[in-house]
């Protein structure tokens, strides 16, 4: 059993992290069921464990927090639908293999952009979501970056809807800087939160 908390307006970054840790508490003592939270959060800038400081090029723009999550800078904002899946890989359905868990995500954002007749893919050597974008360019439209605590996962995924794409000019994204970001909008679709959220919920059964 998965419960889904859809947390209202736009959060503050902090304030999400210390929702989502006290619920990865409670889920690590069996206290709650693995839970799955979709939000978004107020414009920050963040860095992951391996972010390099000389790839924050406007560090006046946005806030900047370091986390304890895997990957480099990405941006968070409005029009970006975050994902904070915790789940137990201890339990007897699931498998201890954090490869294994990356790639079941990947897969399932990869068939939630399929509904929309979006062709998404993962490259070789690059973690995220990529898509070909209006000039057919290979680009960026989801970043993934987790922790995992007593093999309880925790952080996520970030799916870009409608986001500000010019907000990405203040980092260098994931160090990546040779292949644009994009969006469903950006790619010419038009979709509510709530509308993307029904798809989401029902590939994720497929994939888990």
């Amino acid at each position: 059993m998965v419960e889904w908390i859809t947390l209202p307006g736009l959060v503050d970054y902090q304030e999400g992290i210390k929702i989502m840790e006290d619920q990865l508490d409670r889920v690590i003592n069996s206290m709650q069921p693995d839970t799955i939270f979709l939000l978004e959060h107020k414009e920050v800038y963040t860095a992951g464990t391996s972010h390099n400081v000389e790839e924050l090029l406007k560090p006046d723009l946005f806030p900047v927090i370091y986390t304890g999550r895997g990957g480099k800078f990405t941006y968070h904002g409005p029009g970006q639908r975050i994902i904070y899946p915790i789940i137990n890989l201890n339990n007897t359905d699931k498998v201890k293999d954090l490869k294994l868990y990356i790639t079941q995500l990947e897969k399932w954002i990869i068939l939630t952009l399929a509904e929309l007749a979006v062709h998404a893919f993962t490259i070789q050597g690059k973690v995220g979501i990529w898509v070909k974008n209006s000039k057919n360019i290979e680009s960026k439209i989801g970043a993934i970056g987790i922790r995992v605590r007593k093999w309880v996962t925790y952080h996520g995924i970030a799916v870009n809807i409608s986001p500000n794409l010019d907000n990405y000019s203040g980092i260098i994204p994931c160090g990546i800087n040779d292949f644009p970001i994009t969006s469903l909008e950006d790619m010419g679709i038009n979709i509510s939160m709530t509308e993307f959220d029904i798809i989401l919920k029902k590939k994720f059964i497929e994939i888990f």
